[in-house]
Parts: C-alpha cells; sequence; structure tokens
C-alpha cells in the first residue's frame, strides 16, 4: 500500500512537471509585440473651458406708475415692440380722503387770499387814480405819485400771484381726484407712458390689479417691462478652479439650447471680483456681449452654454495626446519614431496648446515621421 501511494505522488509531480514546461515553451513561443504607427496630422487646436448660464437682454426697464390707483386699461402685450412715449396703460385713481381734503382746504385757502388781495388791489386802484388828478393839477410832487403808482403795481401783481395760486390749488384737487387735470396733455400721471424704445418682455399686471406708486419707501409696481432685444448678453457662472484661466476681451462662442446647430460669437466684458458659495463651490459670474451676425432671434431667459477660447491654433501640426511619453526623471515630453520595421528611437518634442485629445507639436517632428503608439489597447481574446 505505501508503494502504491508513493508511486502516485511520483506520478503526479511528473505530469505538473512536464505541463509547466510545455506552457513555458508556449509561452516563448508566441509572437513579439507589433506595434503600430501614426503620422502627424494638421489640425486645429482650441483650448477652451466651459460655462452655463442664459441669455438676457443687457438692459431691463421696468415701466411703474407716478400714482397709486386701479389698471383701468392695457394697450400692449409681451412681444410688442413699442417707442418711447408710446402708451403702455392707463390707471384710474382711487383718491385718498385724508390727501382730498386736504386738497379741498387749500382751494379753500386760496380763494381767501385772491379776495383778499383783489381787495387790496382795488383799494390801490382808487388811491392811484386820484393821486394821479392832483398830480396832473400840480398839487402832488412826482415822489408822492411815484410811490402811488409803485403800491398800486405791487397790489396788482400780488392779486395775479393769488389768482394762479387758486389754479394751481384747484389742479392739485383735480389730480389727487381723478389723477390728471386740464393741461397737462400726454404728461398726465394716469397715463402709463414707454420711458424707451424695444420689446415689452412682460406685463405682469392685469385690468383691475391694484398699483403702487414708485416712492421712498416703496420700489413701485412693475407694469411692464421693456429690453432692447437687439443688445443681447450671456449671463453664467465660472468655477473658482477655471477663473484664474480666463480674462476680459476673450472670444465666446455661445451654444443655445433651444437653437440647435447654431453658435453665436460673443466677447467676454465681465468677470465678478468676488465670488459666491454655491453648493459647496465657490461660483463667479462673468457676462459677455454676443455680436448680432445675423437675424436669429434669441428670447430673454433661454439657457446658453458658453465656451471660452482659452488659446487658438489654426492648422498646426498635431499628434493625438496619448503618443506622448514623459521621461520620468526630466519630466520632458518625448515620442518614439519609427527608424526600421518594428525598430524606435526616442525623439524629445517640444508641444503648444492641448484639447486633452490632440496636442501641438512645435517642434522635434516632421510630417512624415511614423510615431510609435506604445500605449495601444490589445483586442479582447475568446476562449
Amino acid at each position: 500500500m505505501k508503494k502504491t501511494g508513493t508511486i502516485i505522488v511520483l506520478v503526479t509531480i511528473l505530469v505538473l512537471f512536464g505541463v509547466s514546461m510545455y506552457w513555458l515553451w508556449a509561452k516563448n513561443a508566441e509572437d513579439p509585440t507589433v506595434y503600430s504607427t501614426e503620422s502627424p496630422t494638421t489640425n486645429t487646436i482650441i483650448k477652451k473651458t466651459v460655462a452655463t448660464g442664459s441669455i438676457v437682454p443687457k438692459e431691463e426697464v421696468l415701466i411703474k406708475p407716478n400714482i397709486s390707483g386701479i389698471i383701468d386699461e392695457i394697450f400692449v402685450e409681451a412681444g410688442a415692440i413699442v417707442k418711447a412715449g408710446d402708451l403702455i396703460a392707463k390707471v384710474k385713481v382711487v383718491p385718498n380722503v385724508s390727501s382730498l381734503t386736504s386738497a379741498k382746504n387749500s382751494i379753500n385757502q386760496a380763494r381767501t387770499q385772491v379776495e383778499t388781495a383783489r381787495l387790496a388791489f382795488e383799494n390801490q386802484q382808487s388811491i392811484y387814480n386820484r393821486q394821479k388828478e392832483l398830480f396832473e393839477k400840480g398839487v402832488i410832487s412826482a415822489n408822492e405819485f411815484d410811490q402811488a403808482q409803485l403800491e398800486f403795481n405791487q397790489a396788482q401783481q400780488r392779486y395775479k400771484q393769488e389768482q394762479v395760486s387758486l389754479t394751481g390749488a384747484r389742479q392739485n384737487y383735480d389730480i389727487v381726484k381723478t389723477g390728471t387735470t386740464t393741461g397737462l396733455g400726454a404728461s398726465a400721471n394716469t397715463e402709463i407712458r414707454a420711458t424707451v424704445s424695444g420689446m415689452v418682455l412682460d406685463v405682469p399686471v392685469k385690468v383691475g390689479n391694484q398699483v403702487i406708486e414708485a416712492n421712498n419707501f416703496n420700489d413701485g409696481t412693475t407694469i411692464a417691462t421693456l429690453a432692447d432685444v437687439d443688445k443681447m448678453i450671456f449671463e453664467g457662472k465660472v468655477d473658482e478652479s477655471e477663473v484664474g484661466k480666463i480674462e476680459e476681451d476673450l472670444p465666446l462662442e455661445i451654444t443655445v439650447g433651444a437653437i440647435e446647430n447654431k453658435k453665436f460669437d460673443a466677447i467676454l466684458d465681465y468677470i465678478a471680483p468676488k465670488g459666491v458659495e454655491e453648493n459647496g463651490a465657490i461660483q463667479f459670474e462673468i457676462k459677455g456681449s454676443l455680436k448680432k451676425g445675423d437675424t436669429t432671434f434669441i428670447r430673454a431667459g433661454l439657457s446658453a452654454n458658453a465656451s471660452i477660447i482659452l488659446a487658438r491654433a489654426d492648422s498646426v501640426m498635431t499628434i493625438k495626446e496619448g503618443l506622448v511619453q514623459y521621461d520620468p526623471k526630466t519630466q520632458k515630453p518625448f515620442v518614439e519614431v519609427a527608424v526600421g520595421e518594428q525598430e524606435f528611437e526616442r525623439r524629445d518634442v517640444e508641444l503648444g496648446i492641448s484639447d486633452g485629445i490632440q496636442v501641438q507639436v512645435i517642434d522635434g517632428l516632421s510630417k512624415d515621421d511614423k510615431i510609435k503608439v506604445w500605449n495601444q489597447v490589445k483586442p479582447a481574446q475568446s476562449f
């Protein structure tokens, strides 16, 4: 029994040894790795970073009423083109009882002052007429007559001023009561007019809505929003890791999600000096003015992406980024160039800008060189 066990162990060892030797022989008999090559090509390389944002008008004007009241009529709707001075809406005034009472009291006071001034004027007129007769007869001196004439003129002027004050008090009463008065015309407070030319972007009120005038304590109710849609800008944000790479006056390529297969050129005008924290990251606001190169209508508020062109090289020699190797000590770039059948030599190269896929070759290669694909992917083997 012991001899049988020993024989089995020895046979097993011999079989394993034979299998190992065969595996080593088969491995050494495999064909050596065959490297493929690629030649440089001529391409345009654009190094860029992307910012997300939206398209908005460069300036938006909010139209607010000069008096509180209720919207009586609206003459425009969103999308309409208006000129400065065009009628937007009319406001019906709901008079304030306190202001109305105060205006009535002002009228009564002005009437009293007018009556007093009239009586004084008529009295000075009688005195003046008497003094004039006496002066013509040579009874009084010229100085006495001049004094009488001066007092008459002053009384006449005061009477006219009080009449104007009464007219103003009546107009103020009309404005408090109705929002307008005789003679105001287009400047009537109840008529809300466009202050600039442009497109109506929004009319957030409806007939019957109550509106509040703009004052020191209230921003007032917006009746309409106007903007020049021919002057649009891109407004977006970039991450703090990218803001150091950009600067003003860099070109932008704007793509709008709602407008397919279309790019709009722009110029970076503004980079915020202070970042804002959003979702744990610091974001910096940027703005870029669109160049109106065509008649494509871009609606305000559309989401868009801006490719900020950091560097650009047109029609230059390029190779794939994956062909480049780096010296482990000096970290200088090099490639391996074919000098024979599966024979390669190291060639140091000077590189330019890269877009992450292609890299510009400034020096070290010619367009006819064949570069070793040292990190080629082997096809999957089937079993």
